[in-house]
């Protein structure tokens, strides 16, 4: 058995299968999984404060508790705010500086998480929608403040962001912090990226783009766990599947590199170690 990873999916133990999902995931043959919390208005509602945020961290550790029980390999915790909080937020009566200061403050709270252990790295973002030039600017500080606490818990960032395949500001940032820039990963790439680490959607052509470049990347489905959208964005058996096409294709390198080397490089998990 060879580790395979998918870099970015989520269930949901309110509203979804929650770990009943990842049986898919190991019948197809996959082995370990980064679980990210789903928006905190999905799972717990509305936040006002640190309670909120832990309540939504604390379903997501429990959860992914669970789907370890599961799994060959591990499954890991990656804990933080989505980036579009602040639209919530902004409707229901928020300045953007008071919507930043509590997305602050909920990345506060998932670096403790990381710093005792519980969570492996932390996620961020900003909106990858239109904004206004205040709410951009004042997503940008909850950007930079996530790299930060990354730096200070010397933990990986994971990104919801914008599309594009260069993200200069991003690495400027990052490396201001004091976080280098490969240990930013980009959620959601379609093929390789400059300026932080490409996770890619596990389409045929996103991942046939980023074997060929030789850089290193991750996989992902970005599994929602919604029953309203079965299968949402991409299902749990995809990046099994996916794999055994592209080591079908001659990519067992890249294979190697984005199930292997490219976790131990940014998180510090040993994929193959953790196999049973």
């Amino acid at each position: 058995m060879q580790p395979i990873l998918d870099n970015h999916l989520h269930l949901d133990p309110v509203n979804g299968q929650g770990a009943a999902a990842v049986d898919d995931f190991v019948n197809a043959g996959g082995t370990h999984l980064l679980v990210l919390n789903k928006p905190s208005w999905h799972l717990v509602g509305e936040v006002d404060g640190e309670a909120g945020f832990r309540e939504t961290f604390d379903l997501t550790v429990e959860v992914t508790e669970r789907a370890s029980e599961k799994l060959p390999g591990c499954a890991w915790p990656v804990l933080g705010v989505h980036p579009g909080l602040i639209s919530q937020l902004l409707d229901r009566g928020y300045d953007p500086e008071a919507a930043r200061d509590l997305m602050q403050t909920g990345l506060d709270v998932a670096g403790e998480y990381v710093a005792d252990g519980t969570a492996l790295a932390i996620k961020s973002g900003r909106p990858h929608y239109d904004v206004d030039d205040a709410v951009w600017e004042a997503s940008n500080e909850v950007l930079r403040h996530a790299f930060a606490v990354g730096a200070e818990q010397d933990c990986a960032v994971q990104l919801h962001t914008e599309g594009g395949d260069a993200f200069p500001d991003i690495a400027e940032w990052a490396a201001d912090a004091g976080l280098p820039a490969e240990r930013v990963v980009k959620h959601y790439s379609e093929g390789p990226i400059e300026g932080a680490t490409a996770s890619v959607i596990a389409r045929k052509d996103e991942l046939e783009a980023a074997a060929e470049s030789g850089e290193p990347f991750l996989m992902e489905t970005d599994f929602i766990d919604d029953p309203d959208r079965p299968g949402a964005v991409l299902g749990p058996k995809t990046v099994p599947r996916r794999v055994t096409w592209l080591r079908e294709a001659g990519y067992d390198a890249a294979m190697d590199q984005a199930h292997v080397e490219t976790p131990k490089e940014i998180y510090g998990i040993d994929t193959a170690a953790t196999l049973d």
